[in-house]
């Protein structure tokens, strides 16, 4: 059937529409800011990742088929995979320990477009501006299936956002690289969202599989728009349909206007945001109000003194659990324990979840101490903004500090001085300056020049 033939033009058509025939010099200057940042950020948090034991292990998986290709794994010495395959890896790595961006539609874009986008890329030699606006093309896809599944009522359902709209992201970006048509790019989207998926069980015991979903997401994209170059056909109403379309199938109260309006004009990838601490972006706020108050109180904590917090719905059901001793993942999306860290140390990054400080008892009854308090306030206000508020007993008083939008956001964003000092304190054995060089103005140059800086041959060289 050619795309004269199908009837209408839905929302999945009209977006495979814009991204075939989305160009460099359609975006804006702030989004293609917005995606330099963004590239170096992930990459980052890709080669930090790289050593983490599921990374590790699902390399050790992808290189055993045997396959070969063209595209690497950052920080790595191993032969290239395919282009999927490194994608995958790839986006694990990257999603490897909470420090990848997010987006209030309640993903994370990065670790899923920006592997395909550099495996792709690598793969047919891409220039720099058509990977900018590759990944600008799949954020913005992945963000938008989001919101039209209205995200809190989609993660109220059990759906970790990153693995079900993921693969739209990355399929779009890469039929953006493949110079796909708008039929094969509806292919491509139709062919990505039948794989989407991404369970949030990995909460019930802190286990490896929410570190899968980015790579496996981009794996899914990547797969979709090879396909869908070949001729194999997919569904050209993946979103729509009553019957099995996305929207209807993973919420309850799912809308398609988010997927189009003003498409083109709006870029909601714009308000992506750049984590500075290594846990569950949803905590953010509130650890941000945690280090206001021990600031306010000279930089030293009573581990005695009463504390309450507020809490939305979905932040309770998704951090609120009680904290034991467990896995980092564990850790990481415990508010509870992200917040004793915060108050104790005055500071949540990697060193907060070694297997040392996860089991410190003090930490332990510190977070058991923290009094969570419902506030239907922080309802109306989630996920728009990811609002929170501590509180603390002074005396006779209570001392609150209220956040609405935490650091990183676009309310307070970091800026690319910030997010070289975070690439610099998590990978010192890396040339940060020369990739951050090479990111910062990826149009003059490939995704080749980018990933050669990243493997550890390069980085002995730098200091020697």
């Amino acid at each position: 059937m050619t795309l004269e033939q199908h009837p209408g033009t839905g929302a999945t058509l009209q977006l495979a529409r814009w991204v075939a025939g989305l160009n460099p010099e359609d975006l804006p200057a702030r989004t293609k800011a917005v995606v330099r940042l963004a590239l170096l950020d992930t990459v980052g948090c890709g080669v930090y990742g790289y050593a983490t034991p599921w990374t590790q292990a699902l390399l050790k998986w992808a290189q055993a088929g045997g396959g070969t290709g063209r595209s690497r794994i950052w920080n790595a010495t191993q032969p290239a995979l395919r282009a999927a395959d490194a994608a995958m890896v790839n986006g694990t790595s990257s999603h490897a320990f909470e420090l990848d961006d997010y987006h209030n539609a309640k993903l994370h874009p990065g670790a899923v477009v920006i592997p395909a986008v550099l495996a792709m890329a690598e793969q047919l030699d891409s220039s720099g501006e058509r990977i900018v606006t590759a990944i600008a093309a799949g954020y913005e896809v992945m963000i938008r299936s989001s919101l039209a599944l209205n995200p809190s009522a989609a993660r109220l359902r059990g759906w970790h956002l990153t693995g079900a709209c993921g693969p739209f992201g990355a399929a779009a970006a890469c039929a953006v690289l493949m110079g796909l048509d708008t039929e094969r790019t509806a292919w491509a989207l139709g062919l990505a969202g039948t794989q989407g998926a991404g369970l949030w069980a990995f909460n019930a015991d802190g286990t490896m599989s929410k570190r899968l979903h980015a790579g496996k997401a981009a794996h899914s994209g990547v797969l979709a728009a090879e396909l869908a170059a070949s001729g194999f056909s997919g569904p050209t109403q993946i979103y729509e349909t009553e019957d099995g379309g996305f929207l209807k199938a993973f919420s309850d109260a799912s809308n398609p206007a988010p997927l189009t309006h003003e498409l083109g004009k709006v870029y909601h990838l714009d308000a992506v945001s750049i984590k500075p601490y290594s846990c569950c972006g949803s905590t953010h706020a509130y650890i941000d109000a945690a280090l206001q108050l021990r600031q306010r109180l000279g930089n030293a904590w009573d581990a005695q003194r009463p504390v309450q917090v507020g809490m939305s719905k979905v932040v309770d059901v998704q951090c609120g659990f009680d904290y034991a001793p467990g896995s980092a993942l564990n850790a990481q999306m415990s508010l509870r324990y992200c917040l004793a860290a915060a108050l104790a140390d005055g500071q949540v990054l990697p060193a907060q979840f070694s297997e040392r400080k996860m089991h410190d008892p003090a930490l332990s009854q510190l977070a058991a101490r923290l009094e969570l308090v419902d506030d239907p306030a922080l309802d109306k206000l989630y996920p728009e903004h990811f609002a929170g508020w501590v509180s603390a007993k002074v005396d006779d008083a209570w001392m609150r500090v209220d956040i609405l939008d935490p650091t990183g956001s676009l309310a307070a964003p970091m800026d690319a001085d910030a997010i070289m000092r975070k690439f610099s304190g998590n990978s010192p054995q890396l040339p940060v300056e020369r990739i951050a060089a090479v990111a910062l103005e990826i149009e003059k140059h490939s995704a080749r020049e980018l990933i050669d800086l990243l493997a550890p041959a390069h980085a002995a060289r730098a200091v020697a």
